[in-house]
């Protein structure tokens, strides 16, 4: 197969679907040896798919299409004609934003989430429109749409009305490779000590966003579980400023205990795994996730994990984590108090986790995909073929 990958809603690799394309693309190389992959890149992107040179054509595309409605534009106006050019048998288009109207070949969409539906303020007026309306017809128009869990499976036929059966499940995976447990004799805590930090601490990852990302409510049950707890535990948070992250510096600001959180912005990659190893327990009390990669990464590093209750999270984390409900600040401070005083707690949700996230591979995930390329492209050669067939009769 003919394979393209358009990658212009990545962030430049900020986000969680930024994380996805590049995961995707690196367990999609063993493949090329078999099909053929085009990846079509903003230009300052272009670097981030270094790994892929010499396994795939990468299509540079100019700047000026990064902001939003410039890139909306470019994939109705340009893109299709671009996959007929190469030649292309299967379209994969890795955000419900971005979902082609026209067909130059089978179209492949992957949705992480319906936020506009679940989250009514997310994002400003003109893109809740453009995610509650344009969305849900652009969706209707693909060959195969793939979801990356169940709940977003579930969103998908009740909002967007599409079939179950038109809907493939799709977890996203793991990189074993880089999310491990330190080696043993291994200090964990360097990576935190230039920031003046020590273990014991909790660690949020998640961009700075106000309200989706809840850290809010977080900040105020971790004031609360200091106020009632004589503990020297502290508060990481780790990611870039988003949309409200005003309101959540000025919380820190505010908080009686703002010498111990620590808000240290976006983190690069190489890091991650470091920071996961370094804490003494992770916290995602996100409002709502269409899947939640960071919890099982954690997992995957050895440490002890607490979600949140709303969303795909407890579903993708299952029985491995400790759960509380994300709109209740009594609750997530009930959950903080327990993690920070039961030490055998945090020893059997460590080895919960460990087993759990070997469930989850991105080998895997490009397995599956390759499948659902491979029935789209069928889906798509259908139609021309009866027709051939009723002309040569």
């Amino acid at each position: 197969m003919r394979i393209g990958l358009t990658t212009s809603v990545m962030q430049r690799g900020k986000s969680g679907v930024g994380q996805y394309v590049l995961a995707l693309v690196r367990a999609l190389l063993p493949a090329t040896s078999r099909h053929e992959l085009t990846l079509f890149a903003l230009e300052d992107d272009v670097p981030r798919f270094e790994f892929a040179r010499g396994a795939c054509r990468i299509i540079p595309v100019p700047e000026r299409h990064r902001p939003p409605a410039r890139d909306i534009l470019w994939h109705q106006a340009e893109l299709p004609r671009l996959a007929r050019q190469h030649g292309l048998d299967v379209l994969h288009v890795p955000s419900y934003r971005r979902m082609l109207w026209r067909r130059p070949c089978a179209r492949v969409a992957t949705i992480h989430d319906l936020a506009p539906f679940r989250l009514p303020g997310k994002y400003d007026w003109k893109r809740m429109f453009y995610g509650r309306v344009i969305a849900r017809q652009l969706a209707h128009r693909q060959d195969e749409i793939v979801a990356v869990s169940r709940a977003t499976a579930a969103d998908i036929t009740t909002y967007f009305h599409i079939p179950a059966a038109r809907v493939t499940v799709v977890p996203n995976g793991l990189d074993h490779a880089r999310f491990k447990p330190a080696e043993p004799g291994r200090p964990t805590a360097e990576v935190a000590r230039p920031h003046g930090i020590r273990p014991p601490f909790f660690l949020y990852v998640a961009r700075l966003e106000h309200p989706g990302k809840n850290h809010a409510r977080l900040i105020a049950a971790f004031n609360e579980f200091k106020t009632h707890t004589p503990s020297p535990w502290q508060l990481v948070l780790l990611g870039s400023d988003w949309h409200g992250a005003s309101v959540i510096h000025e919380l820190v600001r505010r908080s009686p205990f703002a010498a111990d959180i620590h808000c240290l912005g976006f983190v690069p990659d190489s890091a991650l795994p470091d920071w996961y190893r370094a804490a003494s327990a992770f916290v995602y009390p996100s409002l709502f996730e269409g899947f939640g990669l960071p919890p099982l990464e954690a997992m995957a590093c050895g440490c002890p994990v607490l979600v949140s209750t709303d969303g795909a999270v407890g579903e993708v984390c299952g029985g491995a984590a400790l759960k509380a409900d994300p709109r209740d600040v009594a609750s997530l401070q009930r959950q903080l108090t327990r993690l920070a005083a039961d030490e055998h707690l945090r020893d059997r949700l460590r080895a919960a986790g460990l087993v759990h996230a070997r469930e989850f591979d991105w080998s895997r995930t490009a397995e599956r995909m390759l499948e659902v390329y491979a029935r789209a492209a069928r889906r798509q050669c259908t139609p021309l073929m009866t027709t051939a067939a009723k002309l040569a009769h």
